[in-house]
């Protein structure tokens, strides 16, 4: 009996080992199926162990794949392959170019505990099937183009911990079984198009540590449930529809680090609990319906970093007891119906950087003690009614950017200590109170100020000449006082309209049509009329010159059309078959890649118009299936004449000079095509398209909005690829975000870097005949130099940072006309605005870190779009100024 007990026991473990073999052998053939299909870098070189390949891990008894990590991969293919691994745990197939639906057999993966599939192109909805991953723990499918809804048989992932979903385009409401997953410790559903409730029950999942559901449209209370168990630790609400009150059981979480609520309809007092949040760093309830008094139980909170109250209905005073908050570093309340004064002890927040107590009811003085912040920023204090003098004290506050003090009833006179800010840059507006005597000669050292608004008072004097040292001036408003004599001989006040020194009857300025009086004599009439003609005459030339060009540019490019068309049409048999040209010259700079790469292949795919991918000034670019498998972006120059007949021999030596430049943020030439005239440029495709398409182009991506850090990234791989290129003296011609391309990563790779050498590499880039630049990026030199500069290029390179923080087109009818965004962005004081107005709000208003970051970036972006050349930064200054910022 004992024998055939063994003997069952031995067949047992014989049968299992057999299954195991087979296991392994399903596992190997699946392997070499997922290296053909996916094309894996460093998969099976010289090498058959496929546990060894990069990315792949196996168990140590039966080589069975276990976990396999193909995250930033740049690859795309079909991954159902996958699902064959019975042993897999870990499947991590983040930030690719994968698409079409997420595969159903991937709930076969049994023993699976963390997916991620965030940052592809995977569309539909969310499968079912993901429903019978039992042992799953982690499971991100953000940033992709899932719709629908979320599925019900998702409720059966008892053992789910993490849940990341954002970034779809997901319908519908939040299941009421979320609530019930008792493991649930992070939730993240943000940026879909989710409605409906938020679950009442959602905080029974009693290890819930962080919510962030913002951007949907989310109606309802916020539920009292998410806070009674007290682990939660971050909620994120903001952009949503939600009512009702903040709920007094958030006292119950200590732990709570930041409350985002804003951009909602709630209604209602802040309890008093809030004092118990012992943790809280970030607080931000802006844009709401909320009223009462501001609590002085904030005071509790040691740690908080922000608090942001603005655009609600608050009344009474500010607590002084804030000023007990060492780490505070914004305190913005504008837009309330706030009054009384501003307490003195707000003095005593060391690291205070923001003050913004704008559009309120203030009627008290200044307090003198308020520059004692060794740090503050900006000061905005507009709109309200307070009274008394400005503080000669107000030059201590040497950190100072912008100054709002417009609108009040202050008197007195204007302060010379307001001329030691001298880092003020964004604006000092004064506009709208009671000040009197003379403009101090001091703000002439504010050599970085834009905008100067001093209007609507009743100011008198002349206008000093010191004033000429404000060399940053844009915006200048001296309307509406008492000034007398002559406008300064300056450019920013030349450049100004009549209405910036209308209603002062005394003042004389050439524009203007008050009598300038004695001062200006018979001698002095004719030749400033002769100047304004010449003006006049040199502006009407250079602008019919700039006309004439673009006219014969067009006419040219349609010749070359035709031309192009016609000789497509004769390659073209009746069949359809495509004869290729005979081809003159061409090399494959990269080894590796010359038998990947056939030249017929790359030339017929630019004789169709269906592969073309964009068209731009100088080429037309191509996608090009090679017969290996390999995918080029191929580039065809608009030769204007015989440029690559003429001069052959000297762009094939640029060219494979071009090869052999070495720079991550370059998108450099792996080889090139000659025929005719014609020159064929071969690069790496890329397939997450241009930085344009990324920010504008909502054919491709309407939900997917690309977040801070990703941007800072792509600004600062765009400006040391920049800075490469001046060190090596090649000066672009065309900076603009369509010639921004990006990876499967989303790296920026500057392109049209080739342009500059091989348009005519017999004569320089100022006798280029086209005009150079995309509209919106040409720098305003240009219309009269026709020269393209390294300054040139640091104010294209702003336009793109301006665009990135704006996430608006570089010329825009909303504008206005005459108007880009260049002039947009520096005319936002004008308008009353402030800079996190024009910000791209999706952004700026998710994290205190990432709007203090924007703004950074805008102040360089204003000095890069400069309208004087030479006060631009230089691009490894740009570099420097970028990293620190990141470092910060």
């Amino acid at each position: 009996m004992a024998f055939f007990c063994w003997l069952s026991l031995l067949l047992v473990g014989f049968l299992l080992m057999a299954q195991l073999v087979v296991a392994q052998q399903d596992d190997q053939s699946s392997m070499l199926a997922l290296q053909k299909e996916l094309l894996v870098s460093g998969w099976g070189i010289n090498n058959s162990d496929y546990c060894s390949w990069p990315g792949v891990r196996c168990n140590s008894n039966f080589s069975m794949v276990e976990a396999l990590d193909l995250s930033h991969r740049e690859l795309q293919g079909n991954v159902t392959l996958m699902s064959e691994f019975k042993a897999l745990k870990w499947l991590d197939l983040s930030y690719n170019n994968f698409h079409g639906p997420i595969p159903p057999a991937f709930g076969n993966l049994s023993e699976l505990e963390f997916l991620d599939l965030s940052w592809n192109k995977f569309v539909s909805s969310i499968p079912v099937e993901l429903g019978s991953l039992r042992n799953i723990r982690s499971l991100n499918l953000s940033n992709n183009w899932l719709t629908g809804a979320i599925p019900d048989e998702l409720q059966n992932l008892e053992s789910l911990q993490y849940l990341q979903i954002s970034g779809n385009k997901l319908s519908g409401p939040i299941p009421y079984w979320v609530g019930n997953l008792t493991s649930l410790r992070l939730f993240t559903a943000y940026e879909n198009d989710l409605d409906g409730k938020i679950p009442e029950n959602l905080g029974s999942a009693a290890e819930l540590e962080l919510l962030n559901l913002h951007s949907n449209q989310l109606e309802g209370p916020i539920p009292e449930s998410i806070f009674a168990l007290g682990k939660l630790e971050v909620l994120v609400l903001t952009m949503n529809k939600l009512t009702g009150i903040l709920p007094e059981l958030v006292g119950n979480c200590k732990g709570l680090s930041n409350i985002r609520i804003g951009n909602n309809r709630l209604i209602g007092n802040i309890p008093k609990a809030i004092g118990n949040v012992s943790s809280l760093t970030y607080f931000e309830a802006d844009s709401n319906n909320l009223s009462g008094e501001i609590v002085s139980e904030f005071a509790q909170c040691s740690n908080l970093t922000l608090l942001n109250l603005a655009s609600n209905g608050f009344t009474g005073t500010i607590p002084p007891e804030l000023g007990q908050l060492m780490n505070l570093q914004e305190l913005i309340l504008s837009g309330n119906s706030l009054f009384g004064d501003i307490p003195k002890s707000i003095s005593r927040c060391k690291n205070l950087n923001k003050l913004d107590l704008s559009n309120n009811r203030f009627n008290g003085t200044i307090p003198e003690e308020l520059c004692n912040t060794p740090r503050l920023q900006y000061l905005l204090l507009g709109q309200n009614l307070i009274r008394g003098e400005i503080p000669h004290e107000i030059g201590n506050c040497v950190k100072l950017l912008e100054l709002q003090l417009g609108s009040n009833y202050l008197t007195g006179s204007i302060p010379p200590e307001i001329g030691r800010i001298k880092n003020l840059q964004i604006a000092l507006n004064l506009s709208f109170n009671h000040l009197h005597g003379p403009l101090p000669s001091e703000l002439g050292k504010l050599d970085k100020l834009v905008s100067l608004d001093v209007s609507n008072n009743q100011i008198s004097g002349n206008i000093p000449s010191a004033l000429k040292g404000m060399m940053s001036l844009i915006d200048v408003n001296f309307s509406n006082n008492l000034l007398t004599g002559l406008v300064p001989n300056f450019i920013p006040f030349q450049k100004s309209p009549n209405s910036s020194f209308s209603g002062n009857k005394g003042l004389c300025r050439e524009p203007l049509s008050s009598s300038c009086g004695s001062s200006f004599g018979p001698d002095h009439r004719p030749y400033r009329h002769k100047v304004s003609y010449k003006i006049i005459l040199a502006v009407i030339g250079s602008g019919l010159t700039v006309f004439v060009m673009v006219i014969t540019v067009i006419l040219l490019f349609m010749i070359r059309e035709k031309q192009e068309k016609a000789a497509k049409a004769a390659r073209v048999e009746e069949d359809g078959t495509i004869n290729p040209p005979l081809i003159t010259a061409g090399n494959v700079f990269v080894e590796n890649l010359r038998q990947a790469i056939d030249f017929d292949a790359a030339v017929k795919a630019t004789l169709k118009d269906s592969n073309k991918l964009s068209s731009g000034t100088f080429s037309t670019v191509y996608r090009a299936v090679m017969p290996s498998g390999l995918i080029l972006a191929v580039k065809r120059l608009n030769s204007m004449d015989k440029t690559v007949i003429h001069h052959q021999n000297k762009m094939i030596g640029e060219l494979e000079r071009l090869g052999k430049l070495c720079h991550a943020n370059l998108v450099r030439p792996i080889g090139f095509i000659i025929y005719e005239d014609v020159a064929l440029l071969l690069h790496h495709y890329l397939p997450n398209g241009t930085l344009a398409q990324l920010l504008h182009d909502s054919t491709t991506r309407t939900d997917f909005v690309p977040d801070w850090p990703m941007r800072l990234s792509i600004v600062m791989g765009v400006a040391e690829g920049l800075e490469f290129l001046h060190h090596v003296a090649i000066v672009h011609l065309d900076i603009s975000s369509g010639n921004i391309l990006l990876d499967a990563n989303f790296k920026p790779l500057v392109g049209e870097i080739e342009i500059s050498k091989l348009l005519d590499p017999s004569r320089g880039t100022a006798s280029i005949s086209a005009v150079a630049g995309s509209f919106g990026y040409i720098p305003p030199e240009y219309a009269y130099t026709m020269q393209v500069t390294a300054p040139g290029n640091v104010y294209s390179y702003g336009v793109v940072l301006l665009e990135i923080l704006t996430t608006r087109l570089p010329v825009d009818e909303a504008f206005g006309e005459g108007m880009d965004l260049v002039k947009w962005v520096h005319g936002a004081p004008a308008r009353g605005e402030t800079p996190e107005q024009i910000l791209d709000a999706r952004l700026s208003t998710v994290s205190f870190d990432w709007r203090k970051d924007m703004l950074s970036v805008l102040k360089l972006a204003l000095l890069c779009t400069d309208s004087t050349p030479a006060k631009r930064p230089k691009m490894n200054k740009v570099v420097e100024m970028l990293q620190e910022i990141k470092q910060i």
